[in-house]
C-alpha cells in the first residue's frame, strides 16, 4: 500500500505547480491578486468588522477561482482543437463572461463595503 502522505505531498507539489502557472502566464490572474492585495490593505486601514473580511474573503475567492478555472478551460479547448470553431469559442467565451462576472460584482461589494467609509474619512 502506498504511503497516503506522498501521495497528497504530490498532490500539493501539482496543485503549487497549478497556482505558480497561473501567476507566471497570466497578466489577469496577476492583477486579480494585486487588486486583492489592495482590497486586504484596504481592509486593515478602515478595521473593517470580521463579517466584512469574511464577505471580502470570500469575494477574493471566488474571483480568483473564477480566473483559474477560466485558464483551465481555455487550456483544455486548445488541448482538444486549434481550429476556430463556435463550440470551442463559447467554451472559452463562457468561461471569461465568469471572471467578469465576478469580478464586477467584486466591485460592487467593495464599493458597499468601503465606499461609506471613505466617505466619513472625507
Amino acid at each position: 500500500m502506498q504511503n497516503p502522505f506522498r501521495i497528497h505531498k504530490i498532490s500539493f507539489k501539482h496543485a503549487f505547480d497549478g497556482l505558480i502557472f497561473a501567476i507566471r502566464t497570466q497578466p489577469n490572474f496577476r492583477f486579480h491578486l494585486l487588486a486583492s492585495t489592495a482590497v486586504i490593505l484596504l481592509g486593515f486601514y478602515f478595521s473593517i468588522n470580521p463579517a466584512e473580511w469574511l464577505i471580502l474573503i470570500f469575494t477574493i475567492n471566488t474571483v480568483i477561482v473564477a480566473e483559474m478555472v477560466n485558464t483551465s478551460i481555455e487550456a483544455m479547448v486548445d488541448l482538444i482543437t486549434l481550429e476556430k470553431r463556435v463550440d470551442a469559442k463559447i467554451a472559452k467565451d463562457v468561461a471569461s463572461g465568469m471572471v467578469l462576472v465576478s469580478a464586477f460584482l467584486s466591485v460592487i461589494i467593495a464599493l458597499i463595503i468601503f465606499l461609506p467609509k471613505i466617505i466619513n474619512l472625507i
